[in-house]
């Protein structure tokens, strides 16, 4: 395995780069951070809305959420890259196509992790920045969504863990990610299959597991913070109580 990394370890990572398109390790994590960061401020909206108080907003959403998760991303994929070019016209590339995939279906999984983090913020808190004269909107923005987004973020590097393994998709339309380019290898060295796919699982593992222990640290550095916040009121709500005086 050794002369395997030796020989085609630049070419794991980048690709052909700089003398062809980026492709690789690099472009599947490059992938992942590009989706996670625009299917944000989706996903920030959707969620949003699944707690809105208003039906009309609600409800249509929710069952947008529904639905989308109850189909395979694989599904998405195929839509994106076989029907969207039938309809606009327009052919779009392996990455832009799994890139919209990816921001639709991540900015779905993100609403749930926002309405989970919104609804896990004390009722107390809400109803003080109302008591304080505070609207709706302003509410959610200065005193619920600070606290929730902080509750949120080792949900948010455990989202982007299953976008870097959902990008392996894309080896189905062509795109030239890590596993696209371990399987272009296993074609120039035909008997060492096993170390290849041995080679891309391990990369795998070690990209995702090094995050995982991230999410676990926040999720405790959090834990610890949590009653130090339980025990004095929360800062967002000075600031409200300001900007109403």
């Amino acid at each position: 395995m050794i002369d395997l990394i030796h020989t085609y370890w630049l070419y794991f990572l980048v690709g052909q780069y700089p003398n062809g398109p980026l492709g690789g390790l690099a472009l599947t994590v490059l992938l992942a951070a590009l989706a996670l960061v625009l299917a944000l401020p989706i996903g920030l909206l959707l969620g949003l809305a699944r707690v809105s108080p208003f039906r009309a907003v609600r409800w249509p959403v929710t069952a947008l959420v529904h639905v989308v998760r109850g189909i395979p991303l694989l599904m998405v994929i195929f839509w994106a890259y076989f029907f969207l070019p039938g309809v606009t016209g327009h052919q779009t590339g392996q990455f832009s196509t799994m890139l919209m995939a990816l921001v639709v279906f991540d900015g779905v999984y993100l609403a749930e992790i926002v309405r989970a983090g919104i609804q896990g913020v004390p009722r107390g808190q809400f109803e003080a920045a109302r008591a304080l004269g505070l609207g709706y909107p302003r509410a959610m923005q200065r005193v619920i969504l600070p606290q929730a987004l902080r509750s949120m973020l080792p949900s948010l590097v455990n989202q982007f863990i299953s976008t870097i393994k959902e990008t392996s998709l894309g080896y189905i339309i062509g795109l030239t990610e890590a596993s696209f380019i371990a399987a272009q290898i296993n074609t120039q060295v035909f008997t060492r299959a096993t170390q290849v796919y041995l080679l891309l699982g391990l990369t795998y593992f070690v990209l995702c597991f090094g995050l995982s222990r991230i999410a676990h640290l926040l999720e405790r550095r959090l834990a610890r913070r949590a009653p130090v916040r339980a025990a004095r009121p929360s800062a967002a709500v000075p600031l409200a109580n300001e900007s109403n005086a």
